[in-house]
């Protein structure tokens, strides 16, 4: 896996989130865009893998959303003090910075991410595959 594939997914997932979320909430604060690169490239990581199912994807993904949710949100929420959520009214929350009811909403959106991650994947593999050195002759002129 190259860097530019992850750092593609890293793009791909800070815009896309930001934007969903903007969509959505009307706004969005910049840690949660560098969140959501962060989360693509790892889902991004785990969806390159052939060997990986849906199943087993949604599940990874699942657990990685949620303990990459649950590391910023102690830091943006409980140390920072800057209020970027509270899901502290959701049932089974932890600390107001995960719960169930969301944890499984990645599940569903780890779906289409796979979808995204592996189109990705394929379409930066072909390309980097489809480049050939090709010899300079020196008889032509630059």
């Amino acid at each position: 896996m190259k860097l530019s594939q992850l750092l593609f997914s890293f793009l791909m997932g800070y815009f896309c989130y930001s934007l969903i979320e903007i969509v959505m909430r009307g706004y969005t604060h910049w840690t949660m865009s560098l969140t959501g690169g962060l989360v693509l490239t790892v889902l991004y990581i785990i969806n390159s893998r052939n060997s990986m199912t849906l199943i087993r994807s949604c599940i990874a993904g699942t657990l990685s959303i949620t303990a990459i949710e649950l590391t910023v949100g102690i830091f943006d929420n409980v140390i920072m003090h800057w209020n970027v959520w509270d899901y502290s009214d959701m049932p089974f929350n932890f600390l107001g910075q995960i719960c169930i009811p969301f944890s499984c909403l990645w599940f569903v959106l780890c779906i289409p991410a796979r979808l995204l991650c592996r189109r990705i994947y394929r379409t930066l593999s072909r390309q980097s595959l489809n480049k050939k050195a090709v010899p300079i002759n020196s008889e032509q002129p630059l």
